[in-house]
């Protein structure tokens, strides 16, 4: 039988989500708990791979078991097993062809800016020294929607068959001393993210204008845009499925 199961995480110990030689990442972790409680090897698959230091709200990744009479229970002992900085939020019975990676929707990912230095959201959100124009950075991020190749904003030298990617939404928000920019597409490049909030924070400081911006993004050329910000202050914070692919 296949399952998903939707996981939380704090990244700064990992390596990413994704199995290295010789690096501990999420996905080993959640394997080996799994594999050690079902009392057989368990190999799960995510619906994408997070960076070194990068933070998760939701992750879906999915796993073929024996059918389970009592999926909760499972959960709890989970919780129990895995380290603190990994929490299981779900268990769920899928249909035996759904796909964590290929049946996802879309993704949403948001990137945390602290203001002031603050000990609670210390390795949880990039600190700057001042203030960045938010209203020149929501109108750069609005023109994101009006494209679609992005291959500025990759990492070189990844293999990707297409740098298309269909952004729905992207804008930042003030909550107190904390600047959160929320962004949701149907997939996503390699430090895309990132790459994209380094960017916005130079118009943000006046160092490029909208214009800048758009001949970046037409360039498709990484070296035009602007540093990565710093892997703690991203989250992925959501995956979308169809309805249909639960049982």
């Amino acid at each position: 039988m296949r399952y998903f199961i939707d996981i939380a995480y704090n990244g700064t110990a990992y390596c990413g989500w994704q199995n290295q030689p010789n690096a501990l990442a999420v996905q080993e972790v959640l394997e080996k708990a799994l594999s050690t409680l079902l009392g057989t090897e368990i190999a799960v698959t995510g619906a994408g791979r997070t960076d070194a230091g990068v933070h998760a709200k939701q992750l879906l990744a999915h796993f073929d078991a024996e059918e389970m009479e009592d999926v909760q229970n499972l959960l709890h002992r989970l919780n129990s097993f895995l380290p603190k900085d990994i929490s299981v939020q779900d268990i769920f019975r899928v249909k035996d062809d759904a796909h964590a990676r290929f049946d996802a929707e879309a993704r949403e990912y948001e990137y945390h800016i602290t203001l002031k230095k603050d000990p609670f959201v210390e390795g949880l959100a990039y600190l700057v020294n001042n203030e960045p124009d938010v209203s020149k950075m929501n109108e750069a991020a609005q023109s994101l929607l009006k494209y679609q190749d992005f291959q500025c904003f990759s990492r070189s030298k990844t293999d990707v068959k297409t740098y298309y990617c269909t952004i729905t939404k992207a804008h930042w928000e003030r909550k107190e001393n904390l600047l959160i920019f929320t962004i949701s597409a149907n997939r996503f490049l390699r430090n895309m993210v990132r790459a994209i909030v380094g960017t916005l924070l130079e118009i943000g400081y006046g160092k490029l204008t909208l214009e800048d911006f758009h001949k970046i993004i037409e360039s498709k050329n990484r070296s035009n845009a602007g540093a990565s910000a710093p892997a703690h202050g991203l989250y992925l914070t959501k995956v979308v499925y169809p309805k249909t692919i639960k049982m």
